[in-house]
């Protein structure tokens, strides 16, 4: 039986902040849909991410690459009217900040306007700072993302662990200093040495969130189809499955069908 009582008080940026302080790790899953996102609120989960991994376990891409700005508004209006208490930060996609601080401003205010989201996340560090100060400008909370990222899977070819060498290394701790400096609430670090990911949560006083880069950072996030085994063919070392929807989805919608083929659904007290 579980014993967790969901916090009542409405996750914002500073809430964020106060939880780092105290030592209070923070939960994160990702979230595409109405219906998902409802269940995961009301279980009190503190972040929700309507990623560009949408392309993936949505739309059936291969990479986070195709899916588009008009897109990700659609799935993070739909997050945003099941939420009561989570703080909604929604990825830019390939395309939609990169290299034009100003596409990378209306892009952000798209999402804010029209999906009503609460924040903005993005990949980068140096290369996009000219962007991510844009966009605070405007008023906009911007949460970071080093380590792996997925929108450069061409530029590095492959989805191994970063920053394992030291060259590396000093630049991912030189960008999430820059993070910080410039003005990000947040940063997430995806599929690094957990040694560095935790030097770098130490030396930055906002919170840092890690997917592959170890237990001592500030909060943890997962796909939330991984998480709850609704896919099975991703499984890299750091994914722990806690359900296996996968099976029980594919039990019940088999026993439907024989019920309907076998004429015993609907029975009388199911029909008007």
């Amino acid at each position: 039986m579980s014993v967790h009582q969901p916090n009542p008080k409405k996750v914002t940026t500073h809430r964020l902040l106060e939880m780092k302080q105290k030592g209070e790790k923070i939960a994160m899953l990702t979230a595409y849909d109405y219906s998902m996102a409802k269940l995961l609120d009301g279980a009190g989960i503190d972040v929700l991410l309507v990623g560009d991994s949408a392309s993936n376990v949505m739309a059936g891409h291969e990479t986070t690459l195709p899916i588009t700005l008009d897109q990700m508004i659609y799935h993070a209006a739909s997050v945003i009217r099941a939420v009561n208490r989570a703080l909604v930060v929604v990825d830019l996609p390939f395309g939609s900040y990169q290299g034009d601080s100003g596409e990378a401003l209306r892009s952000a205010i798209r999402i804010m306007k029209e999906a009503g989201a609460h924040a903005v996340k993005l990949e980068g560090g140096h290369e996009v700072k000219e962007s991510i100060a844009r966009i605070l400008t405007a008023g906009v909370p911007v949460m970071g993302h080093l380590g792996l990222t997925p929108q450069s899977i061409y530029k590095f070819g492959t989805y191994t662990v970063r920053a394992k060498q030291e060259a590396e290394a000093n630049k991912l701790l030189e960008d999430a200093h820059m993070l910080e400096q410039v003005g990000c609430f947040a940063i997430v670090l995806e599929k690094i040495p957990a040694k560095l990911a935790q030097q770098v949560a130490q030396a930055l006083s906002i919170p840092v969130i890690g997917i592959g880069a170890g237990g001592q950072v500030d909060g943890q996030v997962l796909v939330m189809q991984d998480m709850l085994g609704i896919t099975q063919a991703f499984q890299p070392r750091f994914l722990r499955r806690y359900a296996d929807l996968q099976a029980t989805i594919t039990d019940a919608v088999t026993h439907y069908i024989t019920d309907v083929k076998s004429k015993h659904f609907p029975n009388e007290q199911e029909q008007y």
